[in-house]
Formats: structure tokens, C-alpha cells, sequence
């Protein structure tokens, strides 16, 4: 058996993703607190594919328990789109970051491939 390409084995992945984030949106969508931290890069979207924090100093308990909540229903979202996929949980979470960071607004800050934070412009 062939193994398959990082392209052919990525598209369905891809295409499973672009469904997530249309149909779980609301169901791993940020409350209004998350989305203040993000717009002013107290919190970001990592390259992960979860929510970090950016500068944790400014980070209180009702905006960490949020973004874990938010962080653990990706997780299952992920979960469940890669048993269907037949991919990793990882490599599920990882191109849904690449989705998510590519949609981040400007003034944002988006975690790059070596980890380091960066507002988008």
C-alpha cells in the first residue's frame, strides 16, 4: 500500500476543518472577555491550534478557566474530526491553527511555527 502524501492525506483534514469552524463554531466560540484579551494580545491563537495566553501576567482566574473550557471543547471537536479523518488529534489541531491564524484580525496576536507571539498587522 502507498503511503499518501502530506497534500492528498491534508486535503480531507482541510475540508473537515473548513466544516468545523462553520458548524462548531458556536460551540467553541469565545465569550466576550476571551475576545477583549485577544484584541488587545492578552490571549492568541497558538500555533497548536488552541487558545494561549500572550502575556499571562494579565491573565485572571475567569479568563484562564474560560480559555481552558474554550481550549478543551477544540480538543474534542478535533478529536472527533480526526477519528472520522483517520488522522492524529495533532495533526488535526495543527491545520485547524493554520485556518484560525489565518483568520485572525489585525491588531491580534497569533503564536508563529518557532512559538513566538506576534501581532498581526
Amino acid at each position: 500500500m502507498r503511503k499518501m502524501t502530506g497534500f492528498v492525506r491534508a486535503a480531507p483534514v482541510l475540508a473537515g476543518i473548513a466544516l468545523l469552524v462553520v458548524t462548531a463554531g458556536p460551540a467553541v466560540a469565545a465569550g466576550a472577555a476571551v475576545e477583549r484579551a485577544k484584541a488587545n494580545c492578552v490571549v492568541g491563537e497558538r500555533n497548536d491550534g488552541y487558545l494561549g495566553a500572550v502575556d499571562g501576567k494579565r491573565i485572571n482566574v475567569a479568563l484562564k478557566r474560560e480559555m481552558d473550557e474554550i481550549n478543551l471543547k477544540r480538543k474534542a471537536a478535533y478529536a472527533n474530526l480526526a477519528a472520522k479523518r483517520g488522522v492524529s488529534v495533532d495533526e488535526t489541531a495543527v491545520l485547524a491553527a493554520e485556518r484560525l491564524i489565518a483568520r485572525a484580525p489585525s491588531g491580534q496576536c497569533v503564536q508563529n511555527a518557532n512559538g513566538k507571539w506576534t501581532r498581526i498587522r
